[in-house]
């Protein structure tokens, strides 16, 4: 195949992973504080419905965008109050989220259904080279957060947090707010993600419009072993494998489509259990108090 043939599948790689990277890049944040949030898949719904309803609306799509990551932040908020501050499970209430957010988003949206939106404008890059908007804003964000983790002092404050949240308030650090606000940034970036989904990547609305793409985003920040950059290449790979079913007939490939379409979950299985087999490297870029709630008087 010539190097135009590729262009499309390459393009087709990079708007597939960029809703994986946003949404892993936002947990990724959020565990290393020590918080485990189960709820990106229902922040990514209702930040994907916020966002079409707003763009539909005539806001424009950057008002589109925005609206949905506030939308995450507001599920988000309320998923650390339960947590933080009211000390409830963090498995549970991510998952009563994901609930939350799925039925809200399909009880709102009964009036959205099968609308649909021209799609972003693209970026002139020069060239003849055009990009998305929100997959550079993926790209640009994943050196960010790798910066920040591992070039600031306050990634430095993150993670000490993550590690041992008693050493670090004994230091004078303030743990929930640092957590409070890591959780805040992981729901920013689910609904920015279900934002991109519904305006941009299938720009309409449609029932459970993000198919189980929070869960593969969780899983991905497992398989980068909280890594920005393995995030990254994690996310390509995904995306390579969803959209092989796209382009499976046009490279001759004679497999059933409903086999093709299941390739991401069977993959994020698949990754799973391969880390599952060597509990010391896992146990070794954990974070420590993953998933462990902490009060400042316990």
């Amino acid at each position: 195949m010539s190097l135009s043939g590729w262009l499309p599948i390459l393009a087709g790689v990079l708007a597939a992973a960029t809703p994986l990277l946003i949404a892993a890049l936002g947990e990724l944040i959020a565990e290393k504080s020590g918080v485990l949030n189960l709820g990106v898949e229902g922040m990514m719904l209702v930040g994907a419905l916020t966002a079409f309803a707003v763009a539909s609306g005539g806001a424009g799509y950057a008002a589109g965008a925005l609206a949905g990551a506030l939308a995450g932040v507001g599920l988000a908020a309320l998923f650390a109050w339960l947590t933080l501050n009211c000390l409830a499970s963090q498995v549970a209430c991510g998952l009563a989220i994901t609930m939350l957010g799925s039925g809200l988003s399909a009880y709102a949206g009964r009036d959205y259904v099968s609308r649909t939106l021209d799609g972003m404008a693209l970026i002139p890059l020069g060239g003849g080279f055009d990009f998305d908007p929100l997959i550079v804003t993926g790209l640009l964000l994943t050196v960010l957060v790798w910066y920040f983790l591992q070039r600031s002092r306050a990634g430095l404050v993150l993670r000490a947090v993550g590690e041992s949240p008693a050493t670090a308030h004994a230091l004078g650090l303030p743990v929930r707010r640092i957590r409070w606000a890591a959780v805040l940034f992981g729901g920013a970036c689910a609904g920015l993600a279900g934002a991109y989904l519904a305006i941009d990547y299938t720009p309409m609305w449609v029932e459970g419009l993000s198919a189980g793409r929070g869960w593969i985003a969780l899983a991905l920040v497992v398989f980068a072993g909280w890594r920005p950059g393995r995030t990254l290449l994690g996310a390509w790979l995904y995306g390579g494998v969803g959209i092989l079913q796209f382009h499976a007939q046009a490279l001759g490939i004679a497999v059933p489509a409903q086999f093709l379409g299941m390739l991401p979950y069977l993959a994020t299985i698949v990754v799973l259990t391969l880390i599952a087999r060597d509990p010391l490297t896992q146990r070794r870029h954990t974070p420590a108090s993953l998933g462990q709630p902490w009060h400042p008087h316990a």
